[in-house]
């Protein structure tokens, strides 16, 4: 007796003492990740950029004057599968946030239930129901044990109180990720737009291309007559016949390459704007569609507002952070509440017999892990190590968006200058294919002259096409640089 109630005397003097420890290990959370300092940005694109206007703020149907694109951009915007799949990308999100909401509130449920137990004769539950565990007096004394049933018909409700604010977190960084996503359908927009003017302003390229390879191409059958009643007349000879033979079949099989060319940038034009293969309406030719006079981009703080690139990025940064506080916050105690009421009875004949078949409860539970947290350590640094991953998305986001902005920006300078020196090129070198051509009929030079200038002229126009056409893409991949080219969700988000 007097060892059992030292015994006792010890397990009372240290139990508070054990609880209050395990208490104190279960509240121990990691400490909080620390984000390295990033490099600051430029204030502004160039030494001359201080206005805050952008191009990026004007509508696709404002920045591009040809009736056509804006259609074919319309029907891309309307029918294109990706722009369709980022629409249901954003539902995922917003039903990953229905859940996150409905986690803060209490889940109530309605039970029916019936059962049935026999309960031993040397237990606790045993003793305890002994008149219902055992049938009426049969034979004397004798009692026979027979099954209990039980029935019950109520509600049963679990809500977990939100003490640290981890559900609140979750909420959070389910809330930023529904945003997250429709920047992410800004972002397949700004893409599409541009991609679609892309391919269209390459189909005007290439159909100038096409105009300059029959222009040259009928310039040298001339050449090849002429030179062929030469030789006739003892005035040429079989080499000059064949150089100029040469020259005609290498144009005539660039004319077929860039045929082709045409027809699959035609497709996949058709394709982003989901539709078969077809006919692509064409407004005016490349060398005769308008480039702006002036070119705004803005300040940089501008750019970084306009692009869902670095939205997104930003926002999946913050939702990160959040998962981290959620992380940190497991490791603390949660309190839990499961209240019932209902009516219960071992007989189905009394169950509605109330209030003595009324039966009510509740029970507040704290838990906490105390041993093997490896689960919620492995969570916190996973948290971690994806809240690092976001910063430096968001890092490189910003970074290739100033890089894009500046690169677009003096492209369209020097290309500008480009194309302006090889106009005057080209006009150089059509008059030297007109000279050439009347020096050689005078017989004053040589078949070779003629055709290296009618080789370089077809060459030099090519090239102003070139030219021409990259200009147009530098100026696309600058609107879309800047963030132009989306327009903002008609459906409100709540969080």
């Amino acid at each position: 007796m007097t060892s059992l109630l030292s015994i006792r005397s010890v397990i009372n003097r240290f139990l508070p003492a054990l609880a209050g420890l395990a208490l104190a290990t279960s509240c121990r959370v990691a400490a909080p990740t620390m984000q390295p300092a990033a490099a600051s940005m430029p204030s502004r694109f160039a030494a001359t950029t201080t206005d805050s206007a952008s191009i990026g703020a004007l509508s696709w149907q404002e920045f591009f004057g040809d009736k056509n694109l804006i259609g074919l951009i319309d029907t891309a915007l309307q029918a294109n599968p990706d722009l369709r799949t980022a629409i249901q990308r954003i539902e995922i999100a917003r039903a990953t946030l229905q859940v996150q909401r409905g986690a803060l509130l209490p889940a109530i449920n309605g039970v029916a239930s019936a059962g049935v137990e026999k309960y031993g004769d040397y237990t606790l539950n045993g003793i305890g129901n002994y008149d219902t565990n055992l049938s009426p007096n049969v034979e004397g004394r004798q009692r026979i044990p027979t099954p209990t049933p039980d029935f019950f018909l109520g509600l049963r409700s679990s809500w977990e109180l939100d003490v640290w604010g981890k559900l609140r977190q979750r909420r959070k960084a389910a809330y930023l990720r529904l945003l997250a996503s429709e920047k992410g359908r800004h972002l397949v927009e700004t893409s599409l737009v541009a991609e679609v003017a892309r391919l269209y302003f390459n189909l005007l390229g290439l159909d100038n291309e096409l105009t300059v390879l029959t222009k040259n191409q009928r310039l040298q059958e001339r050449a090849l007559e002429i030179v062929k009643v030469q030789k006739r007349a003892g005035r040429a000879n079989e080499l000059a016949v064949q150089q100029f033979t040469a020259q005609l079949l290498r144009t005539r099989s660039l004319e077929a390459e860039t045929q082709q060319r045409i027809v699959a940038t035609e497709n996949e034009l058709n394709r982003l704007l989901g539709r078969y293969p077809q006919h692509i309406a064409r407004g005016l030719p490349i060398l005769q569609q308008p480039l702006p006079a002036q070119v705004q981009v803005g300040l940089p703080a501008t750019m970084l507002q306009r692009r869902p690139d670095v939205q997104q990025a930003e926002l999946e940064m913050v939702a990160a952070r959040a998962d981290v506080a959620a992380a940190r916050a497991a490791f603390l105690p949660s309190l839990t509440l499961t209240p019932f009421v209902g009516v219960n009875a071992y007989r189905a004949s009394v169950l509605f017999n109330t209030p003595g078949s009324l039966a009510y409860g509740l029970l507040a539970g704290l838990s906490g892990p105390l041993i093997n947290r490896n689960g919620l350590k492995a969570d916190y640094r996973r948290s971690a190590a994806e809240q690092q991953i976001a910063y430096n998305d968001y890092q490189k986001a910003v970074q290739t968006g100033f890089e894009e902005v500046t690169t677009n920006l003096r492209g369209i300078g020097n290309y500008q200058r480009v194309f302006e020196l090889q106009q005057q090129e080209v006009d150089a070198l059509n008059k030297a294919v007109s000279i050439s051509d009347d020096l050689y009929k005078a017989n004053y030079a040589s078949y070779l002259e003629v055709v290296t200038a009618q080789r370089n002229v077809l060459e030099a126009e090519l090239n102003l096409t070139t030219t021409r056409r990259q200009q147009f893409l530098l100026l696309i991949d600058l609107y879309r640089a800047l963030g132009g080219g989306w327009t903002a969700s008609a459906t409100p988000i709540t969080k």
